[in-house]
């Protein structure tokens, strides 16, 4: 017997998209997504199931490619939520220095996909860290849904501070050529774009997926070049946008900005329907030619 065919991004209805958005960044809970999405239309449920993860999809190379060499690693993160972090370093074959890039995970923690968004740095030459926020609470659970509570749960200047100390401990890492980029996704874009008004001059390139804009005040602060993507059905996060490019633009910042037509919040994560190939494909391409242009 055949297994049942996977919803495609066109066989969901936009509504339901946007009820796993407002599930996705914890306004409503898991429960209430599925019920909301099974009364908004017929087959709804069927929907929001095909939204949920599924981390198999997302890796595209393995921890044990012959390519690279990964481990997790603990350093001090004085200030954070613990004053310890954990993270996941990996590095290209080879006896380096390498270019460095912070990766910055979503709000759920360091789950497979971000881990395997580490991998395809590395294998493409660069020093690769991607810090855990949930480690003062143990660490990524296993799944996103006790992830995304954990993280709600910690306290959110503490937990930027973690990533701040990751991007330090990472920029003076000895496998490290000392020239940092960022990365990350959702809260993880956000992120970067606050990492990049607070590192300033030790930040060389950052490349924020769908994430929200730096404060307005602090873009002066910015010293890296930005490289921004965007989705074109992201309401909440497109709204910042206009904003945030005028600001970069009066403060003299270098910065491109792409938005990838009929993509939804998240369209870089394969692991669920919100992936888009094609625009994950150029997005991807143009991340890896502006960190090669910036960092080696």
């Amino acid at each position: 017997m055949n297994a049942p065919q996977a919803l495609t991004q066109l066989e969901i209805d936009q509504r339901v998209f946007d009820l796993y958005d407002e599930y996705c960044h914890g306004r409503i809970d898991r429960r209430t997504f599925l019920a909301r999405a099974a009364a908004v239309t017929a087959g709804g449920l069927a929907m929001a199931h095909a939204l949920l993860p599924n981390y198999a999809a997302a890796q595209t190379i393995s921890f044990t490619d012959s390519r690279i060499k990964a481990r997790y690693v603990d350093y001090p993160s004085p200030g954070g939520n613990s004053g310890q972090m954990r993270g996941y370093l990996v590095q290209p074959a080879g006896a380096g220095p390498f270019p460095a890039v912070l990766v910055i995970h979503e709000n759920r923690g360091l789950n497979p996909y971000i881990e395997d968004v580490a991998r395809r740095l590395a294998v493409e030459g660069f020093l690769a860290l991607a810090p855990d926020g949930l480690s003062p609470l143990g660490g990524y659970p296993g799944n996103d849904d006790d992830g995304r509570a954990m993280q709600a749960k910690l306290d959110q200047p503490k937990l930027r501070t973690d990533m701040l100390n990751g991007a330090r401990f990472l920029k003076a890492h000895p496998l490290s050529s000392g020239r940092l980029g960022v990365t990350g996704f959702c809260w993880g874009g956000g992120t970067t774009n606050w990492l990049a008004t607070e590192l300033g001059a030790d930040m060389q390139a950052g490349v924020p997926y769908y994430g929200a804009a730096a404060e307005t005040a602090s873009v002066p602060k910015i010293a890296a070049p930005l490289l921004v993507h965007y989705a074109e059905k992201d309401e909440r996060i497109n709204a910042m946008r206009p904003a945030f490019e005028a600001a970069l633009k009066q403060a003299g910042v270098p910065h491109e900005m792409h938005v990838y037509p009929g993509t939804q919040h998240g369209f870089h994560n394969d692991s669920t329907p919100r992936y888009d190939e094609a625009a994950a494909k150029l997005s991807w391409e143009r991340t890896l030619a502006f960190f090669r242009k910036r960092l080696i």
